[in-house]
């Protein structure tokens, strides 16, 4: 062989050798310094029995709270990770390495070194047989209103103080070994009843039995004229046993900040209940919360049933029985702010016979061309914009002067650690469960990949059909028309912290061309204001929410008046 080519040779084979040495040094040096992990278990003393659920790991530098109540899509959240258990034992671990995905931040590698507060949170969920053949895993309520940090039965890790270097090559164990206990049943007083019942209907649905709920609150002199018959005053709101803060007594003398403005309001809200010349109404506040949110949102569903109808049909004409109300459509008037009002003006639209108008404020989005910020038919992804060179973050959340505290991005990759397949318990997990059909797996077709953003315009299209209530007004018009006639009125501040008044606009653009009926109705705009605005002074969203039976009732009552039928009692509730 020619000397120079073996000399050749022999240099390549001795560089390739040098190489497989320093790719095997590399891979063991990988192994070696993998980075920190955590491994974390529940204790035997907690339950022997396997456990399905979600693993949530904390991380948090702020000492004043437990971790737990600090992740939020707030700026001052703190750090999360989570990943699925299936079957877990009190012997098995649920590990948290580099590549369990977080939020904010994406990784644990991405932890600056420091101290760290430390805890664990085991979100279980349960097993459900559904009437349409999918077994799903999912969190049950247990009384708490669908809150994964203050769910009964949930298990916990005590907050530990820990020294964090991401880069250190170790691996700490954590011990879930708290439970949170049952919350006790509310007590009833002279005004506040409480009332729940099981639903044939969702029971049916769910394969297991499912319940219905409301606080209740009863007219002064209730008791006094038993021969009174009463208007409806439905409150759609969040989970809740009150109505609206109603309170008895004085705010405490001890009470500051939120505290004692909530108890001020509670109880002015008292004082006017119980005024000469307040409408005299039964108002209730209904408590459905499902497995995906803290309520159903009011409406039948592919994914959660048919709240709507059990809604309606059951619960509705079980109170009226109850609290000698007088039980027909006429009678029966609706709010809500939020979630709320979207409820109040959806039921109104669905169910038009059955209810006598809706004053909806701040209602979560009723043009789906305004999802918030997103065009659901048209734009390719939620989370930015669509433009090839210069993608621009999707804000989710402002203040009245336009501040960003977080975007779509960050508020869905949150929801993304609490949950898979839509099981976090937030906002956008539950338009997913309301609005989307059901997916192979059992779980709700996502509207859009949740890591990217990049929308399905086919689970767009059934939403548009099924829930996009301006398309559907639009497109009923001429039978829904005549049954909505002076029925609906829309509230909503411009500076919406949401944008919920970009598919207000759009829903006023088509309600004032309405014709054969002409809508009748009314839509009102807080210049400058945020979420829940009422068309009152108040300038927050929880300033407002105490107000809206102050604010509303008596227009309830003038509209029924006007409204009601020939022979109809409109006397007996009048003292």
């Amino acid at each position: 062989m020619n000397p120079k080519k073996l000399e050749r040779r022999s240099c390549i084979i001795f560089f390739l050798s040098a190489l497989l040495v320093f790719l095997f040094a590399c891979k063991g040096n990988a192994k070696e310094n993998i980075g920190i992990r955590f491994g974390v278990s529940f204790s035997g003393k907690l339950s022997q029995e396997p456990i399905d659920g979600r693993m949530l790991l904390m991380f948090s530098t702020d000492p004043t709270s437990e971790p737990r109540f600090q992740i939020s899509v707030l700026e001052s959240t703190q750090i999360a990770f989570g990943v699925e258990v299936d079957g877990m034992k009190p012997s098995d671990e649920a590990v948290f390495d580099a590549s369990v995905f977080g939020y904010p931040l994406k990784s644990i590698s991405e932890l600056p070194p420091g101290e760290y507060w430390v805890q664990a949170l085991l979100h279980r969920y349960e097993t459900f047989r559904r009437s349409d053949g999918h077994v799903v895993k999912l969190p049950m309520d247990r009384g708490e209103g669908q809150q994964w940090n203050s769910a009964p039965g949930n298990f916990y890790s005590t907050p530990q103080k820990m020294a964090i270097d991401p880069q250190k090559n170790e691996k700490i164990r954590i011990i879930l070994d708290k439970v949170i206990p049952p919350i006790p049943d509310p007590l009833d007083t002279k005004y506040i009843k409480h009332i729940k019942i099981q639903s044939k209907l969702l029971s049916e649905f769910w394969g297991r039995p499912f319940y219905l709920g409301a606080s209740v609150l009863l007219p002064e002199g209730f008791e006094e004229h038993p021969k009174a018959h009463y208007p409806l005053f439905i409150f759609h709101n969040h989970f809740s046993y009150d109505v609206s803060g109603f309170r008895e007594s004085p705010p405490e003398s001890n009470a500051k900040g939120r505290s004692k403005e909530a108890q001020e309001l509670g109880y002015q809200l008292y004082k006017d209940w119980k005024s000469p010349g307040f409408p005299r109404m039964v108002v209730i506040n209904i408590q459905h919360p499902t497995p995906y949110y803290d309520d159903s949102y009011a409406v039948n569903s592919a994914n959660m049933g048919p709240y709507g109808d059990a809604i309606t049909y059951e619960f509705i004409p079980f109170i009226e029985k109850r609290f000698r109300c007088l039980g027909q459509g006429w009678a029966r008037t609706l709010t809500g702010g939020s979630t709320g009002g979207w409820e109040a003006i959806a039921a109104q639209i669905f169910y038009p016979d059955e209810y006598n108008g809706c004053w909806s404020c701040a209602p979560d989005p009723i043009d789906f061309r305004a999802l918030e910020l997103v065009d659901i038919y048209k734009n390719n992804n939620a989370y930015n914009s669509d433009s090839q060179w210069k993608p621009t973050p999707r804000p989710a959340k402002r203040n009245e002067i336009g501040e960003i505290s977080s975007t779509m991005e960050q508020r869905n990759h949150l929801e993304l650690v609490l949950g898979t397949k839509g099981r976090s318990g937030e906002q956008w997990d539950i338009w997913q469960a309301v609005y989307s059909p059901v997916g192979e797996d059992g779980y709700p077709r996502p509207i859009w990949d949740k890591m990217t953003g990049v929308i399905d315009h086919s689970v767009a299209d059934y939403w548009k059909e099924h829930y996009d209530l301006r398309y559907i007004l639009e497109r009923d018009w001429k039978t829904l028309g005549p049954k909505l006639k002076g029925k609906i009125r829309i509230y909503v501040g411009t500076m919406d912290y949401f944008y919920l008044n970009n598919a207000v606009y759009l829903m006023e653009d088509f309600l004032k061309t309405t014709k054969d009926p002409y809508y009748d109705g009314h839509v009102e705009y807080g210049d400058r204001f945020g979420h829940c605005w009422s068309g009152d002074h108040l300038h927050t969203c929880f300033q407002a929410a105490f107000t809206y039976i102050q604010r509303f009732a008596p227009e309830m009552k003038e509209h029924i008046l006007k409204t009601a039928p020939p022979g109809a009692d409109t006397t007996s509730w009048q003292y």
